[in-house]
């Protein structure tokens, strides 16, 4: 299975998703090049059909063994340059696999032309044109657009597209994207899926996504949760952040309410953003922190509970003396940026009657890394007798991978990504959990101050005089 960002939010999959079920270009090339330079090519000058097309289908039949469809994604406008090898490459295999084992779905643009007062279909033929150009004829027509098409519309579509009208399908603007497999449902695209690729299926069964949907316009309340990010005005840059959180909030039958907050207007690593995490920690607010927010909170801990004024990450001051985060120490002495992170999915060990375990419910867990920097072990001691909980560890033991504070009704670091793997009918547990805690947070602060208003409303002095 083929799967990338959003897309892989909507599979329930069971498949293991790895990088292979992702390709840029530039991985394409770079197979490519080594190939050259190991003569597998026997000194044959290197083209775009065969050689660049054939590295294209390999990557695609790869993901697709022991799978029943293999979904592939290409990304781009329609006529780009940059897409054509792998439109060439999904044009040979159709070639390869036959029309029945193949089917091309194009989503194309039917904009509403406000002056006008109606519905543009030439958006739609003209990418579809480009497409036949290259050989591709689509079979099935996702026109996004902000109202439904009139059955007139579909049918100029189809005549003018060469494809079934029951092809031409309403890819409605949603208020909720998750409310997208139901638009898709009502339109038939899984039983024409189906049809075209001549397979059976059981009848849809749409329960969850429709309980999802419900509780998507129908929450119970409101829960507030305030991000510290490097690239906030850049919100796409924490998608999968704050899908994850949507998740977790939905999981509770609530709507999210989002703060951002730019880290370098608190000044990262320095001593107005230990404040908030000072706070978070002495007046026992909920807090998650995902990779710098895990070292982050060390280095707050450090400074203020064990008394190492000085803490911080080499990252932040390469000549501070208590380096409580530092770089990967397989990364010493390396200063190139490209290729030199942790990343993929690592193995973390729990340790028992911990809240990460709580939270988990096993002891030895799966998940995403990508960072530079680690906990430094020199400074577990005197961090673990100050309070600090280690809950989390790579098997041998050599990476922090999960902090928490005992004493504290949330507060929990982890040095991976769990946004990676939370999914709106499966939302991450870390996740769902934090939500939930600040939610009940937020419930006891609204009745605290309910209780001094009706406190002062009778004793006025009194409770002014506190």
């Amino acid at each position: 299975m083929w799967i990338r960002g959003r897309c892989r939010r909507f599979s329930t999959a069971k498949s293991r998703v790895s990088r292979d079920n992702n390709w840029t270009t530039g991985r394409i090339y770079e197979q490519i090049i080594a190939k050259e330079r190991r003569g597998d090519y026997l000194g044959k000058t290197v083209q775009v059909i065969p050689h660049v097309t054939n590295e294209i289908k390999a990557a695609m039949k790869k993901v697709a063994q022991e799978v029943d469809i293999a979904i592939v994604e290409i990304g781009g406008t329609v006529g780009d340059i940059e897409s054509l090898p792998f439109m060439e490459a999904i044009r040979q295999m159709r070639q390869e696999l036959g029309r029945e084992h193949t089917l091309f779905v194009h989503v194309t643009l039917v904009p509403f032309i406000a002056a006008a007062q109606e519905l543009k279909t030439k958006p739609t033929q003209h990418s579809v044109k480009e497409l036949l150009s290259i050989g591709i004829q689509p079979d099935i027509l996702l026109c996004r657009t902000d109202r439904f098409l009139a059955k007139e519309m579909k049918s100029k579509i189809a005549l003018f597209c060469n494809v079934p009208e029951e092809a031409v399908i309403t890819a409605k603007d949603v208020a909720s994207v998750y409310e997208v497999p139901l638009v898709f449902a009502n339109e038939n695209v899984d039983t024409l899926v189906l049809k075209n690729l001549h397979m059976e299926a059981k009848d849809r069964d749409l329960a969850k996504w429709e309980d999802i949907v419900h509780r998507v316009y129908n929450p119970k309340d409101t829960v507030t949760i305030g991000i510290v990010g490097k690239y906030v005005e850049y919100e796409d840059s924490y998608k999968s952040l704050k899908e994850a959180l949507v998740h977790g909030a939905l999981a509770h039958n609530l709507k999210l309410q989002l703060n951002w907050i730019e880290a370098e207007g608190l000044e990262t690593g320095d001593k107005s953003y230990e404040a908030q995490l000072e706070d978070a920690r002495e007046k026992r607010v909920p807090y998650f922190g995902i990779c710098l927010g895990m070292q982050t909170a060390c280095i707050e801990f450090a400074r203020n509970v064990v008394g190492l004024e000085d803490a911080n990450s080499s990252e932040f001051d390469p000549a501070t003396p208590h380096r409580v985060i530092y770089k990967l120490r397989e990364l010493r002495g390396v200063e190139e940026l490209g290729g030199t992170m942790r990343l993929g999915a690592w193995t973390c060990k729990i340790e028992p009657n911990t809240l990460a375990h709580k939270i988990y419910g096993v002891l030895e867990i799966s998940e995403r890394h990508r960072h530079r920097y680690e906990f430094n072990r020199e400074y577990e001691e005197p961090l673990v007798a100050a309070g600090l909980r280690i809950s989390g560890s790579t098997p041998d033991g050599t990476y922090v991978e999960m902090i928490e504070l005992p004493d504290h009704p949330h507060f929990i670091g982890c040095q991976f990504h769990p946004e990676f793997k939370s999914k709106p009918l499966e939302p991450h547990p870390l996740f769902r959990t934090f939500v939930g805690a600040a939610y009940e947070y937020g419930q006891k602060r609204k009745a605290e101050k309910e209780t001094v208003e009706v406190e002062m409303f009778h004793r006025p002095e009194r409770v002014a005089g506190r």
